[in-house]
Formats: C-alpha cells, sequence, structure tokens
C-alpha cells in the first residue's frame, strides 16, 4: 500500500529522526510513504484574518501537488498538518477565495483531496491489532505520557482527529506497543508554540507544566507528533533543571521513534543519542 506523503521543512533537516523512523516503520506495516515529487513548505500558520488570500497560497500548492498524486495525503508534523487541512476546508468552503487563489497560483483546486495524519493511517488504515502483531519487542512497563499539544486537535470543530476533550488515539497506539499510556491533566495544553522565537520565559513555564505534570502523573517518558512541540519541551529541559531543585528530567520522543523500537529497529537508527534527556538508560532498566 502507497499513500502520497508530505514530509515537510523540519523532517527535512532538524527533526529528520522523525521522519526516517516513521519511513521505517511504515515499512514494516506493509506501507510506503510515497513523498510528493514536488513540495515546498507549508507556511507553518494559518492565516487568522479571512483576507489574508496570500498565506493560503503556500499551503494551496503543496495540496494541488498531492491531488495530482492521489486523492489523500498524509503528514506527520502536527503542524504542518492542522495548516493543509485547515487550508483544504478553507478552499473547499469558501468559493470566493478559491477563485482568487487558484488565479494567483495559476493552478485550478477544488479542496477534494483528503488530508490525514499517519497516527489515522496507524489506526483507520493498518489497525492497532495489525501493528501489536508486528511488535518485535514490547514495550512492557514503560509508562508513556502523550502529548497532543494544540495544533494535532484544534480547532476541534475542523480538524476532527480524534474526541477533543479525551483524545484516546495516541494511547491506543501506544497500548498497542506494550506501553502503559499515563493520562496528564496537560496533554493537550500548549507547550509556547512559536514564542520560543522571542519569549523563552513563557515557554519554559508553559513546556515545564506539560512536563511537571506528566511526571508527577508517573510517566517515565512524554511522546508528541509536533516536532516544535519536541523542541520546547527539550530545550526548556536545561533551565528546569538549573532553576527547579527537585526537576531531573524526562525523555521527549517523537511517537514513530517509540514504534520504531517496538518493531525492531535498532537503537542505533532511532537517535536517542541526540535527546537532551537520553532514555536508554530508562530501556536498559526496563529490559527492552
Amino acid at each position: 500500500m502507497k499513500i502520497p506523503y508530505y514530509p515537510g521543512c523540519t523532517l527535512n533537516t532538524v527533526a529528520k529522526d522523525f521522519d526516517t523512523s516513521a519511513r521505517e516503520a511504515a515499512t514494516v506495516l506493509g506501507l510506503e510513504l510515497k513523498e510528493l515529487d514536488q513540495w515546498n513548505c507549508c507556511g507553518a500558520s494559518f492565516p487568522l484574518t479571512p483576507d489574508n488570500v496570500m498565506g493560503l497560497t503556500a499551503p494551496t500548492k503543496v495540496l494541488v501537488n498531492a491531488r495530482k498524486e492521489g486523492d489523500t495525503v498524509t503528514t506527520l508534523c502536527s503542524v504542518c498538518y492542522n495548516v493543509l487541512k485547515r487550508t483544504n476546508k478553507a478552499i473547499n468552503d469558501d468559493r470566493d477565495r478559491r477563485n482568487l487563489i487558484n488565479e494567483f497560483i495559476e493552478e485550478e483546486y477544488d479542496g477534494s483531496l483528503q488530508v490525514i495524519h499517519f497516527l489515522e493511517v496507524l489506526r483507520d488504515r493498518i489497525g492497532f491489532d495489525k501493528v501489536k502483531n508486528l511488535v518485535k519487542r514490547p514495550l512492557k512497563g514503560i509508562k508513556t505520557g502523550t502529548y497532543y499539544g494544540c495544533m494535532l486537535l484544534r480547532p476541534f470543530e475542523d480538524i476532527g482527529i480524534d474526541d477533543p476533550e479525551a483524545p484516546v488515539i495516541f494511547e491506543d497506539l501506544l497500548r498497542s506497543l506494550g506501553c502503559e499510556p499515563v493520562e496528564f491533566p496537560n496533554k493537550i495544553e500548549c507547550c509556547g508554540a512559536h514564542l520560543a522565537m522571542g519569549n523563552e520565559d513563557v515557554v519554559v513555564r508553559l513546556s515545564g507544566n506539560v512536563m511537571t505534570s506528566a511526571i508527577d502523573s508517573g510517566a517515565d517518558l512524554i511522546v508528541t507528533s509536533c516536532p516544535l512541540c519536541q523542541y520546547n519541551l527539550e530545550k526548556s529541559q536545561k533551565r528546569l533543571v538549573q532553576d527547579t531543585a527537585d526537576y531531573s528530567g524526562i525523555p521527549v520522543l517523537y511517537f514513530t521513534q517509540i514504534l520504531g523500537l517496538a518493531l525492531g529497529q535498532s537503537e542505533d537508527m532511532l537517535g536517542f543519542e541526540k535527546n537532551i534527556c537520553d532514555i536508554r538508560p530508562l530501556l536498559k532498566e526496563k529490559g527492552v
């Protein structure tokens, strides 16, 4: 089974482990993530003003190129997913904006593409039961905090990947790998997002709330699908260790790294050595 795949900019640069672990896991699961022949940056933000047509041209070009390769496109990055899905809905719902955008980019696109996250591919097209049957390295005894953040779920009425107030798609995947998902209060709260560019103190506070919430709830590690969340949480650890007497850190990984580990990928291929808080001592302690 092949599915058109949009990697986006970050997975081509600083988050390559997210991309490579997903591709390898997909192969084990009988799926090929077919990278789009042509793609550009999605813009990394959805315009908030209704007349900002220019802001929709970049993601629309991605959608146009994906539509040429099929009726569905998948992506891994929560931000890319959010931008592409909301742009697609705007194109589909608003004829005037659609006509302006099509005229500007000199293409004809009607919003008919289906934009799905890789988590949805695993749940709806492969099935978590099949994932479970292909696990070679069960991750028993590992308590995982599933961090959704903002962009994977919001706005609830446009995204629709799962129950907005009580999502379980992450938890169900991790259970299939043998993990023990841990509920924690801040799993759908913001990490600070783009404030990392200009207000580090706010990011450290918000990201610290997420990690402390997970630790207090018994989590051994945190998994996410957002490179920006992963960056903010990871970078904030240094400040938290310095400024908080009883804070010792927690590994923050992409869900595909945990998936790849369970499916038998070598730790050397998963990029664990790049994390500020190393997961490998935990794996050794748990006998994984």
